[in-house]
């Protein structure tokens, strides 16, 4: 049985992970403040939670002991947020991810798997986004990001930390939080059709987006844990419209919801799309097409509202 650590593993994307390492049977620590993380995304699982902070060095050396790998997802994750806190954006994601990255040094062996973000490619009109274009980050949270990324690299060279780093693109699937201020599309767009409730689209609809499940990216982290050591995009590599992802959420869910526009948002990326052949070239395929994956989401939130 290995032993792995996983922090911010109380949230959307980090319980997905969590779940899926105690289904192979190895020991899971998951590390959460509870900042935007809920306990009850891991209520279901046998793994050891500590409620703590990145920002606690001796806390991450502790917790970090004898692990084969850490998936480093805690961070300062609202791009508007960033904007309003960059101080605290910075402690978080920077120095924290600097507390992360010693703990992984001083476990021999430990391979530490980032969590980043598209955010990092901003405004840039180029697609599909390629690794290696210039990165234009336009937020203290995609600046924060791009550090991690070059952070890991100087582990990787100066110790020989084993490091990867994965630039997620829009990441949606069960148990992403659709009540949140800085709530993503997907949620929102599910819970506002099985309501019956008119879906908001800023702008024309027009914009893109390269839509990733969740499961997928949990896939990416398992994979990368065993190889490849550089940033690679996640996603599927191909784009939907605002406005289509809208009419199949109304499709699938047979919703009497219909669509409303408003004004677009400031600072808002009109289109994106990732080049996924980097990781492709090592053997990493997404299992999911957007459609099977919105049946699955949908069908989560579905039970959610009998809950209530």
């Amino acid at each position: 049985m290995d032993k792995y650590l996983i922090t911010g593993g109380a949230g959307f994307i980090g319980s997905h992970i969590a779940e899926s390492i105690r289904s192979q049977g190895h020991k899971v620590v998951v590390v959460d403040n509870l900042r935007t993380g809920f306990t009850k995304n891991i209520a279901h699982l046998d793994v050891d939670f500590v409620e703590g902070d990145i920002r606690d060095k001796e806390l991450m050396l502790d917790l970090a002991s004898d692990a084969k790998g850490i998936f480093h997802l805690a961070a300062l994750v609202s791009v508007p947020e960033s904007l309003q806190k960059i101080s605290e954006c910075l402690q978080i994601n920077v120095e924290g991810t600097l507390n992360v990255l010693d703990a992984a040094r001083e476990t021999s062996g430990c391979k530490l798997i980032l969590s980043s973000s598209a955010a990092i490619y901003g405004n840039n009109p180029q697609l599909p986004k390629v690794e290696h274009m210039l990165p234009e980050p336009l937020t203290p949270y995609a600046m924060t990001k791009l550090d991690g990324e070059f952070y890991l690299r100087m582990y990787s060279d100066q110790w020989n930390v084993p490091t990867a780093s994965l630039r997620y693109f829009n990441v949606f699937g069960p148990r992403q939080n659709p009540d949140s201020a800085y709530a993503a599309a997907v949620p929102i767009f599910i819970q506002k059709a099985l309501l019956n409730e008119a879906i908001t689209i800023y702008g024309d609809g027009q914009q893109t987006r390269d839509f990733v499940y969740v499961k997928d990216v949990v896939a990416a982290n398992m994979f990368a844990l065993e190889k490849g050591t550089e940033v690679y995009n996640v996603a599927l590599g191909h784009s939907a419209t605002i406005l289509e992802l809208a009419e199949r959420i109304i499709s699938i869910t047979g919703s009497k919801s219909h669509i409303t526009f408003k004004p677009e948002r400031a600072g808002d990326v009109k289109h994106s799309q990732a080049d996924v052949a980097k990781f492709q070239s090592l053997g990493f395929v997404p299992k999911y097409d957007l459609n099977s994956a919105l049946v699955e989401t949908i069908a989560f939130y579905e039970q959610e509202l009998l809950k209530k």
